[in-house]
């Protein structure tokens, strides 16, 4: 799947997956379905092809533990005779096989000096000024809400605020859409912010918040594949969250992407990476602003 907008999602999303313990040595034997060291490496290069993530030697038992779901789903007895069907069937099966293989940790307002940033920038251009910012790693939705909730904030509840949030993996952008979280998920956001933000459930929705519809119509949800060269986007972008993805890829994709990302960010725009992944080898491309920002040369 490439890009499809999300409108109308699912009631109910299940967004976690098990995740099972990395392990380099021998694979232990008796497990339900039979799984060879040949069945990983085939994963390894099904998942490259089709998402740019590299999977590395010690991710054998969590490969295993994820993707025996989808042969209890599918029906097959051995992932020999699942990767077969697989590579056979150009259907929405390979969208359930990367979302099993991808990694969902997400917070409201992680990494806050990146959100302190963004609001300076946000603010060093006239007012009525038209923003666009693009969130690619969007997860549950805890990222993509953070930012607008900083965009309004200092721009104030009118202010001309346009977020794309886009993911790979289409049934956490589906919870993503749907705004719904337990209050446990809301740590670090202040009582001021869920006021202001945020509806309390009643009855059998207590203990639930959902973002509030004001919030929700400036977010458009869409499924994106960054190692794709046909992203949807006609206008340039003055922002770009990229957090903690890159790592998932090899220099080689990840060299393709920031090139990408290049081309629809506008020039002075900013480039927000995770606190691992540092880009000083595409200086021709971005330039250093501050702690893992950079700037669209």
């Amino acid at each position: 799947m490439r890009h499809t907008k999300l409108s109308n999602p699912p009631r109910s999303v299940e967004t976690s997956f098990p995740s099972g313990l990395d392990t380099s040595g021998p694979l232990e034997q008796g497990r339900e379905f039979a799984w060879s060291d040949a069945d990983f490496s085939r994963v390894q290069a099904l998942i490259y092809q089709r998402a740019g993530i590299s999977l590395h030697d010690g991710k054998h038992a969590m490969v295993y533990s994820r993707l025996s779901r989808r042969l209890r789903e599918t029906g097959h007895t051995s992932f020999r005779e699942y990767l077969d069907w697989l590579e056979k069937h150009d259907g929405l099966e390979w969208q359930e096989f990367i979302n099993a293989l991808t990694t969902n940790l997400t917070a409201f307002f992680r990494e806050q000096h990146h959100f302190e940033i963004l609001a300076e920038h946000l603010r060093s251009k006239p007012a009525g000024n038209s923003w666009r910012v693009w969130c690619n790693a969007a997860s549950t939705g805890e990222e993509p809400y953070s930012i607008v909730m900083t965009a309004l904030e200092a721009l104030g509840a009118h202010a001309h605020f346009k977020l794309t949030a886009s993911d790979i993996d289409s049934r956490v952008l589906a919870t993503a859409a749907q705004g719904v979280y337990r209050m446990e998920a809301m740590k670090g956001l202040s009582q001021e912010r869920l006021q202001k933000f945020f509806l309390r459930g009643k009855g059998s929705n207590i203990g639930l918040l959902r973002v509030k519809p004001d919030l929700r119509s400036l977010i458009e949800f869409m499924i994106v594949n960054l190692i794709r060269d046909d992203w949807p986007f006609r206008e340039p972008f003055d922002a770009v969250f990229c957090r903690n993805v890159m790592i998932y890829f090899d220099a080689k994709t990840q060299r393709s992407v920031l090139e990408r990302i290049h081309r629809v960010l506008k020039p002075g725009g900013l480039l927000f990476v995770g606190h691992a992944e540092n880009f000083s080898e595409s200086r021709d491309l971005f330039t250093l602003r501050g702690k893992t920002v950079y700037e669209r040369r």
